[in-house]
């Protein structure tokens, strides 16, 4: 019974995803409402929180990261709708957009591209009518992000203390920012992570505040960010668990521990790195990589 019941309801959750993705902006906020309604029910029924496969979609994230965040935030609540995403690219395609726009974040969204910002700025200066809750445009800032600013760059916006979600997606220095951050308490951390590094390893790239990367898509290429293992190690260290990742396994969610461990328990990070998409990025580029320098986290 609770398989058919659980293939029943998976059944909803593809048909409301698939209308986020086909269907016009003015339509996105009931479609998902009713993809909130439908999380909730199921968990309600099953004592399970879906699966992420299961319920991802992308409205305005780059890998369907927004049906992930939604799952998550009907199971765990909101409190205060806050987001500090680094790395934002133009916030138009990004892991706060989405719940900036159909459900009344406030955000504050950096990016080191000065023509990002402004297409940023544009953007949401257009979307008068589009804020539910709050009828103010995110707040775009921008700056070259590093350990040393990050902190200073949150305060000196108007961000400190609990936030519903920080977001991290630099490809270089995405761990060191992560472990230098204080000012603000996440209960949801999005981050990237490199899938090209295998399971075992907890290793990073040593820091450097200019450091930017050129090697993504080259044969062999890839150094940049940290293992998922090292991640969760200063996850550990900060007081959070690993939940889970995109499809891709290009992205992590961690919770903060104090926040709704009953209904999203700790996964492995084997798991997280189980994507035919991810082994085949290790068996292509971990030969070469593994030469390169890299720092062990413990």
């Amino acid at each position: 019974m609770l398989e058919a019941l659980l293939r029943k309801l998976t059944h909803r959750f593809a048909r409301i995803a698939q209308l986020n993705a086909i269907d016009s902006a003015k339509d996105q906020p009931l479609l998902q409402h009713l993809f909130v309604s439908e999380v909730q029910r199921t968990y309600r029924e099953t004592k399970i929180a879906p699966k992420f496969s299961e319920v991802e979609f992308g409205a305005y994230s780059q890998n369907a990261e927004d049906g992930i965040l939604l799952c998550v935030f009907a199971l765990i609540g909101f409190k205060g709708k806050r987001a500090v995403e680094v790395c934002c690219g133009d916030g138009i395609e990004c892991n706060s957009a989405n719940l900036i726009i159909n459900h009344g974040f406030a955000a504050l969204l950096f990016d080191g591209d000065k023509a990002n910002i402004a297409a940023g700025r544009e953007f949401y200066a257009k979307r008068t009518n589009g804020w539910r809750l709050r009828r103010l445009p995110p707040l775009l800032v921008g700056a070259w992000v590093t350990a040393e600013n990050l902190n200073d760059l949150i305060s000196s916006n108007g961000f400190t203390g609990e936030v519903d979600l920080l977001s991290i997606d630099v490809d270089g220095n995405d761990l060191w920012l992560w472990k230098a951050v204080d000012v603000v308490s996440p209960r949801v951390v999005v981050i990237e992570y490199n899938n090209r590094l295998p399971s075992d390893r907890a290793i990073t790239i040593p820091y450097d505040a200019k450091f930017f990367t050129n090697e993504q898509g080259q044969a062999g290429g890839g150094f940049f960010g940290a293992s998922l293992l090292a991640l969760v190690r200063v996850g550990q260290h900060k007081g959070y668990r690993l939940v889970g990742a995109n499809s891709p396994n290009t992205n992590a969610v961690f919770i903060r521990n104090d926040v709704a461990a009953d209904v999203f328990p700790e996964v492995s990070v084997e798991s997280c790195l189980s994507s035919d998409y991810a082994r085949s990025q290790q068996q292509l580029h971990w030969n070469t990589l593994s030469s390169r320098e890299w720092i062990e986290i413990h």
